[in-house]
């Protein structure tokens, strides 16, 4: 998806919706959302971004020409891991109207007191989103020069091999291109990773993300262990890759 080639060659006429995200879990690959967003308005088709790596505060897809824009609202926007919710921006209103009666219909949303939980959260969300950056950095930037890392991806820094497309999305200037996410690949076997995941101390070892603070997973192991092995391994999710969410400690 960060081919716009690739993109426009398999694009149909029947085509109804391209569905991507503006950083992949968990390997952080980036993709040209306007540029998408422009091949899918040529081509009728409707462009839906799950934009939960990023949050509002560092990318906003439906500026960028995207139709529909879905938040895990349980990340970044609540921030303080005690919410389910999710949200659904949208860029066109018989899209909203579509949308809405099936909220209304069906029932499903939150709860008043979610609600709540989720107003107070993003109420900090640029301030929390803002420091989860900067620790995330310095943290990347250190971890690339650890001599027992193989490699490490985030999108802030100018060796990841989006950088580019990460600047481009941005929502301003100021942004480096990366979010609180970042992976690495430890020079260790997947049992070694276990025992350095298990030996931490500050950092919790869970699978969620975007709170405030620092978690740290094993993709194998845990959030992408139902994939085919070999599926896994082709995409850069080798049993090495280790994730982590940067939270707002004192780096």
């Amino acid at each position: 998806m960060s081919n716009l080639a690739v993109i426009k060659k398999k694009l149909r006429k029947n085509t109804r919706l391209v569905w991507i995200e503006s950083c992949t879990n968990p390997t952080l690959k980036c993709s040209d959302i306007a540029g998408i967003a422009k091949l899918c308005k040529a081509n009728g088709t409707i462009l839906g971004i799950d934009n939960t790596f990023m949050s509002p505060t560092l990318v906003n897809p439906c500026k960028l020409g995207a139709d529909i824009t879905m938040h895990s609202v349980t990340k970044y926007i609540n921030g303080h891991a005690d919410v389910l919710a999710g949200a659904v921006c949208l860029n066109d209103d018989k899209l909203y109207e579509t949308i809405y009666q099936n909220l209304r219909n069906m029932g499903n949303c939150i709860s008043p007191f979610d609600a709540y939980l989720a107003l107070r959260g993003c109420k900090t969300m640029e301030l929390r989103v803002m420091k989860a950056c900067d620790n995330a950095m310095v943290i990347a930037k250190w971890l690339d020069k650890h001599p027992k890392v193989e490699k490490v991806l985030y999108p802030g820094l100018k060796s990841h091999p989006h950088h580019h497309i990460a600047l481009k999305n941005r929502a301003h200037k100021g942004l480096t291109g990366g979010s609180g996410m970042l992976c690495f690949y430890p020079k260790a076997d997947l049992k070694k990773c276990n025992k350095f995941l298990s030996s931490l101390k500050v950092v919790t070892l869970a699978e969620s993300l975007g709170g405030v603070h620092s978690l740290i997973e094993s993709p194998a192991l845990m959030t992408h262990y139902e994939i085919d092995r070999e599926k896994r391994i082709k995409s850069g999710i080798t049993d090495n890759l280790i994730r982590m969410s940067v939270g707002i400690e004192g780096v």
